[in-house]
């Protein structure tokens, strides 16, 4: 049986005032993960498998409330660990509803909500969350820079922020494929030509940890602290 989850004051939230409505970026992405969401876990899924359980795992030596963006199909929602608390939020609700179904079929009942929210305008007090998690979604979003500062908003002083996502590398083959399918971003659903330091900006947040990942290094594990005020 399907188990329906709300946002903490009760209402999912699309976009509302103050996130600069839908716009044509916002709508390409909803658009590009609707074509993904019945594939996703059988093939980015797989590609993302192990940068996932590594950013699970260190969420799992602490204790606490947990948010998850860009949370998709829920496909780390069941490594969590049972003590913490866990809200999964993501824009699409094409993904939702495949994580919604994860979690009643799999009886997760450490994943206290799931939502539909922007990630510009997270719908959460101040200093809410113990760790704030952002797997595949620096480099999908529309103004990361808002969405980094949301993110510290939201984490409490001395919490944690993980991250683990793609960025663009200086020189190399690899390089210059990424510049070649930046122009094709709306399509694919991220910007293979995103620059790490359009997300370490905030300056309440420290970076601590910065690690690659397989495969081939693709991808980047990055821990970041939030300064006690």
């Amino acid at each position: 049986m399907e188990i329906k989850l709300h946002t903490i004051s009760g209402h999912e939230q699309g976009s509302g005032p103050g996130q600069g409505g839908r716009g044509v970026e916002l709508e390409a992405i909803e658009k590009s993960y609707r074509r993904w969401a019945p594939i996703y876990d059988a093939t980015f899924g797989r590609i993302t498998a192990m940068g996932r359980k590594r950013a699970v795992a260190e969420v799992n030596k602490g204790r606490g409330r947990i948010l998850e963006l860009g949370v998709g199909t829920g496909l780390s929602l069941p490594d969590y660990a049972p003590h913490l608390e866990v809200i999964g939020v993501d824009y699409s609700e094409d993904m939702l509803a495949i994580a919604r179904r994860r979690v009643a079929e799999l009886g997760l009942k450490h994943v206290v909500a799931l939502a539909r929210m922007d990630a510009r305008a997270l719908d959460f007090p101040d200093g809410f969350f113990d760790c704030v998690v952002a797997m595949y979604l620096v480099s999908v979003v529309p103004e990361p820079e808002r969405v980094m500062a949301e993110i510290a908003r939201v984490c409490k002083p001395g919490g944690q922020v993980i991250i683990v996502n793609h960025f663009a590398r200086e020189k190399g083959p690899l390089a210059v494929i990424e510049r070649m399918l930046a122009p094709l971003a709306n399509v694919l659903g991220w910007h293979p030509d995103f620059d790490r330091i359009r997300i370490l900006k905030e300056p309440s947040l420290r970076v601590v940890e910065v690690r690659p990942m397989a495969p081939l290094s693709l991808f980047t594990f990055l821990r970041l602290v939030k300064e006690p005020r």
